[in-house]
Formats: C-alpha cells, structure tokens, sequence
C-alpha cells in the first residue's frame, strides 16, 4: 500500500462491458453459475446464430502460484472467475465483451473489421477544446449510473451462495473505481479483523503491468460508448522531472482550493466529487466489502508528502535507468525482486541500484505518494481522475520497454507467481475474460500508439498541433477583423482626402490664368483699404 510502504452532455444509459452484468447477477445465473446473456442483434447467447462467439466452459491454469498466499478456497478471486461462474461467453474474431456485443481493442464497425490505432497524447499537447473534453467527459461519466453494471458489496458467502444477491449500482466512473479497490483489497479469512494483507491480484507482482493496461484499454471504450466520440483517448501526464503537480490546475484535474489545502479547488468540477472505497482499514475490521457509500471528497495535497516514502517526483534519469534493466522480472516476482523492470517500474525496486524492498517508492509509486491524498491508498486510488493520467503514462514507459527489449512471451512466468499473475489466469474482476500473457504483447498489437514513442518530425507535428488548431479556430475572425480594418483604412483614407479638396477650394484663392495676369487692373500692393473683408479672410486662413 502507497501510504505504508463546460459542455453539458444529456445522461443516457449504455451497455457496459465488465464483471458483473446486471443479467449476470440473478439468482438463477449465480445458482448455474452461468454469464451468457443473449446478443440483441440476434437474441441468442453470446451471439451465437450471428457467428459472434458461445458460451463455453472456463478453463482455469493449474500451474502453482508463489508463497505469498498460503490458502486455497477462502477468496472469491482465487481461479477467477470460478467462485461466480464457470461458463461465459467465449467470442470469436474480432468480438469481445460478456455478450460478445463489442470489438476487440483496436477494432470497430458493425462487424468489427475496421482496423484502427488510436493515438495517446501528452495533455499538455491537447487543444483548449479537447482539454474541456476530457473534463466533460470525466465528469459525465462520474454522473451517469451504469445500467447494465454492478458490483459485488458482499463475498458469496456472505450472499448466502448467490441465493441472496447482493449487489449495487454505480457511476460509470465508478465502476472502475470500484474495480481497482476490488482487485487490490484484503483476503477476508473468516471472523472481522481476520484478514490477510499480503495479498493483490494486480500489485506487486508481474501482472501490475499487463492488468492497467487492460483497466485502461476498457476504461478508454466505456467512455467512448457513453459519449459516442469513438476518436476519444486517454491523454497522459509525462510527470519527470517536474517539481509540482503541474495538471492540478482548474482547467485540469483541479488545483488547490486557498480554503483548505488538502481539498481541491472550487473552481474544479472534480471539487463535487465523492469518494468510494476509500476505508480499507475499516472493511478488514469489519469483515466486509464495500458497499459504495460516499466517503466525502477527494482529497489531494500534493507535494506536502511524507518525505520518508518518497522523496520526489520521478526523473528522467529514474526512468532511463528502469528502461535499461533486460530482466521483466526476477526471483520471487513479489516487491523484494531485484534488477526487475517490473519491480522498479511498480516502484519497490530503488530506481538507481535495481534492488527491491527499497526504503523509499521510486516510479509510479512515488508519484502516489506525492499526491497525499486519495491517491495514496492503494485501494481508493482510481478515486481522483489525476490516477487515469499517471497510469496512462506508466503504461507508455511499459510500452517503451517491450519496444527496446523485444522480450519473448517466456519472459512472462507461467508458474510460482504471487496469485493471480502467472501468464495464463484471468484477470480478476474482468467479464469478457483477459489472460495476463496477452497483455505482454506491443500497444499496437491492441490498437493504440503514444505520441511521446512517434519519430522526431512526428513529435514535433504533435507538440504543434494545439497551437495550429487554436488558430484554425480563430482565424475567420482574423480575416474579418482584417476586412473590416480595410474597408476602415479606405473610408478613412476616402474622408481625409475629400476634406482636404474642400479645404484647397475655400481657404486657398485659385490659380490664375494668364489671361487673369494680363487683365490686371488692380494694385500691386494690398492694403486694407482696396481689398475689404477678401484681405481679412486670407490672412486669417494663413
């Protein structure tokens, strides 16, 4: 655990595609322990009369797991999903999801054969637009209750083996904060306080990788199915080297409110939200999951850190040094592994030696920590939205890794993983169901590319970008203020030159003729007296 170691959008329901759909959680589909539901295309499970995909037994590995859990049968999430069911939908092609209603990452159209790679940006290089965009959309999925989706508040035993469901609804957004809480909390071993702690089905162990970045593989496809935008992508924080949380500003993920420094501002939408999961300390106590209450407000005060856990921000050297170690992971593939990626990346190995079981949090870790908030709990981390950005960048460094290194799939263990991260168990909580080694593979492999790994030009292109769309945006008004400048400079100039022929016409006498020269009749000499009110006149225009 970390701490110890404005677009208004109208709210309408869609189908999700994770653990627990609502079809799934029935007293008859817990008692047959049976996820099969019926594809509306053509009413029939999983889609089967269509070629989609059918409902299949679930084959769990038998290969043992590390020692780091020495139980067997008291947890829901050991051989995934077998505790809830032991037959889904298995999809075919290029389907994906409980029904096999969906496309698989990096596909889309109706029959799921349009290839297409989807591009993750720095968020410092999004346009002002695509930055109200992603707020609104964060936003809107925190608004918007899940129809199709719920979690589990209770362990199956406590639901009285699936003949008392117990179950509730939440936010889109909080599906998967629900999620990350699931995945990482406690095993509950009987009685409350009974608890073993040494336990994460997507921490601490080699599947830390591959397990985010199916979270945000799916995370990225809901939002896109909420809001119709299918162009939308997760953007990513590139936090070396900086000395302050420079996303925490109102335009982004919320600054500091001048109230109450722990808070955010109130100038963040994010500033509303409420937090869930959050108390992990109090469910061991208790013996209990969850349940979804609102927990207060996000908290985030970044920087004022224990300085014990983690001294700073990671650097650029502590990101170049974790990219150099060959070895995905060693030894017992836990926190004490040594000269691992994995470990170093996660934040247990020391970013400038490689040994595990550091004294402080380097990496993705450290970044937690420096939040010192919400995000500093393990369990309630995914509850500020600053988590989507980190993880989005930690995951473009896994993707530099896999590029440099080119490991083979071996380099993936198959056995004698802490449990839940060997290569072929299904991630927990996920419906459709994802195997680890799957996920050790490049991210265009699954459809996506960061813009931080494109060529120098490309880059650059990228860095230029917003800059370029923003004057898209505002050039008609250039071209009209330059119009009507013009046509201001002409009437102007039209104005100035008519004044002065009136003034040449009245204030100056004509230009004699030569005929006038020669009819002179009058003296050369002026005086008052022979020219009247004309000399008055002339020497005044003087």
């Amino acid at each position: 655990m970390y701490s110890l170691i404005i677009i208004s959008f109208t709210l309408y329901f869609v189908p999700s595609h994770q653990q627990f759909p609502r079809l799934c959680v029935t007293q008859e589909a817990l008692r047959t322990k049976e996820c099969c539901p019926a594809w509306e295309g053509d009413d029939s499970p999983c889609g089967v009369n269509s070629g989609r995909g059918q409902c299949e037994d679930v084959e769990v590995p038998e290969q043992p797991d590390g020692p780091q859990y020495p139980f067997s049968g008291l947890d829901d999430r050991e051989k995934w999903p077998l505790v809830f069911y032991n037959r889904t939908c298995q999809c075919a092609g290029n389907f994906m999801g409980f029904n096999c209603a969906d496309c698989k990452f990096g596909y889309f159209g109706a029959d799921c054969s349009e290839r297409r790679e989807s591009l993750r940006r720095n968020i410092f290089h999004l346009s002002r637009s695509e930055r109200i965009r992603l707020v609104s959309y964060l936003n809107l999925a925190k608004q918007t209750v899940s129809q199709d989706y719920v979690v589990a508040t209770a362990t199956y035993t406590q639901m009285e083996n699936g003949s008392n469901p117990i179950f509730a609804d939440v936010s889109v957004y909080d599906v998967f904060v629900w999620m990350h809480y699931y995945v990482s909390r406690s095993a509950l071993l009987g009685p409350p306080g009974n608890v073993w702690t040494d336990v994460d089905f997507a921490h601490w162990a080699p599947a830390f990788l591959p397990w985010h970045r199916v979270y945000l593989l799916h995370w990225e496809h809901e939002i896109r199915k909420l809001t119709g935008d299918t162009s939308f992508t997760i953007p990513y924080w590139d936090w070396r080297d900086a000395q302050d949380c420079d996303v925490c500003t109102d335009e982004l993920m919320g600054a500091r409110s001048p109230q109450d420094p722990n808070l955010l501002s109130p100038g963040s939408v994010f500033s509303s939200w409420k937090v869930l999961c959050s108390r992990a300390e109090e469910y061991n106590e208790r013996g209990v999951l969850c349940d979804t209450t609102q927990e207060g407000p996000v908290r985030r005060n970044p920087g004022n850190h224990n300085r014990n856990l983690a001294e700073r921000l990671p650097t650029s050297d502590d990101v170049e040094f974790t990219l150099s170690l060959t070895d995905y992971d060693t030894g017992a593939m836990d926190r004490s592994a040594n000269m691992s990626f994995r470990n170093t990346m996660e934040g247990f190995g020391d970013p400038q030696t490689g040994f595990g079981s550091s004294s402080r949090l380097g990496m993705h870790a450290a970044v937690h920590v420096f939040m010192n908030g919400s995000m500093s709990s393990v369990q309630g981390s995914a509850n500020d939205p600053i988590f989507i950005l980190h993880h989005a960048y930690v995951d473009s460094i896994y993707e530099q890794w896999l590029r440099r290194h080119r490991p083979s799939p071996s380099q993936y263990p198959d056995s004698d993983a802490p449990i839940g991260h060997n290569s072929e168990y299904h991630m927990v909580p996920f419906l459709p169901l994802h195997r680890n080694r799957e996920y050790f593979v490049s991210s265009k492999d699954l459809g996506y590319e960061y813009s931080s790994l494109l060529n120098a030009n490309q880059r650059l292109a990228e860095s230029m970008r917003p800059y370029l769309e923003e004057l898209q945006d505002v050039w008609p008004w250039m071209l009209l203020a330059a119009l009507v400048g013009g046509i201001v400079a002409v009437g102007v100039a039209a104005a100035t030159l008519a004044t002065k022929r009136r003034l040449r016409g009245s204030l100056w006498p004509k230009k004699k003729t030569r005929k006038d020269l020669f009819s002179e009749r009058q003296p050369l000499i002026l005086t008052k007296d022979n020219v009247g009110d004309d000399y008055r006149n002339y020497q005044t225009s003087m």
